[in-house]
């Protein structure tokens, strides 16, 4: 296996290898892995995202998996690097994160079979697919709000060729306690299947990004905390949550809710039936 990583280097992105505890650039150049500022492993002109991939997360909703994978998008503009803050707006109160594995594309795909799909990927990363639940109520359907705000797509720390998807461990850990733990082998469909079903109709660029879902055990996190997301072979993505500085204006759009539906996803869709509350945020 391979991994490569973007990082800015004397401020110019720059495509780098690990080697021990430094990143080293074609041209010799090198710096400290703990010093970089990492940018997300590709530029993608679109990030497209699967509902309920896990089999531990549809037990968790109690819902019927549809005989057909779903999507979402999220904007480029919510791109996050590996060490980057996650800002939690002010006047928001449910910000959860969602660990996944991220297919990054090789080459220009469109109208492939499930096995030819391997030969378009160029790789695979980590990615925490953040949702801003308060918005569950506004953009029904499309979750535009929800997943596409700002910094709402951590991305990272680095692209891995060769890694076999195929019964994988993958671990959500909240200020280092584990919060979500699932296996690629729970997958309703796999890496290649996704992208062949998305590309029937949607032309996938190099560089784009499909999140492949994420196992039950989403929860909302804290200003403070730091969220790391492992899967084994392709290391760690970690991130801190933050408070914004400002809050989200209230003299135009739809506004933060705390209806039974933000409620009920952010905590786990059957947490009434278990007799569980969210906690108090006075």
């Amino acid at each position: 296996m391979n991994e490569t990583r973007r990082i800015l280097l004397d401020g110019s992105p720059t495509a780098v290898v690990p080697t021990g505890d430094r990143l080293v650039a074609p041209d010799g150049r090198s710096v400290p892995e703990c010093d970089a500022v990492h940018l997300p492993p590709s530029v993608p002109t679109k990030i497209i995202c699967v509902h309920q991939n896990y089999a531990s997360r549809v037990r968790e909703f109690m819902v019927t998996l549809p005989p057909a994978p779903t999507y979402f998008h999220k904007p480029t503009s919510s791109l996050l690097g590996h060490r980057g803050d996650v800002v939690r707006p002010e006047r928001c109160k449910y910000l959860n994160y969602e660990g996944e594995v991220v297919i990054v594309i090789g080459r220009t795909c469109r109208n492939i079979s499930p096995e030819e799909a391997g030969s378009y990927i160029a790789g695979y990363t980590i990615g925490n697919d953040f949702a801003l639940h308060d918005f569950r109520d506004t953009d029904a359907g499309s979750m535009l709000r929800v997943k596409g705000s700002d910094t709402m797509c951590p991305v990272g720390p680095g692209l891995v060729e060769g890694w076999d998807f195929r019964d994988k461990t993958i671990r959500t850990l909240v200020n280092g306690e584990v919060r979500q733990e699932g296996n690629t082998a729970e997958m309703n469909w796999d890496m290649h299947y996704l992208v062949a079903d998305l590309a029937r109709t949607i032309t996938l660029l190099p560089g784009d990004m499909v999140f492949s879902g994420t196992p039950a055990g989403s929860r909302p996190g804290e200003p403070g905390d730091v969220v790391t997301v492992e899967v084994e072979g392709l290391g760690a993505l970690t991130n801190t949550v933050v408070a914004g500085p400002v809050p989200v204006r209230d003299d135009c759009g739809a506004q933060p809710s705390e209806s039974e539906e933000v409620i009920s996803t952010a905590f786990g869709g059957d947490w009434e039936f278990r007799g569980i509350r969210p906690p108090r945020r006075d």
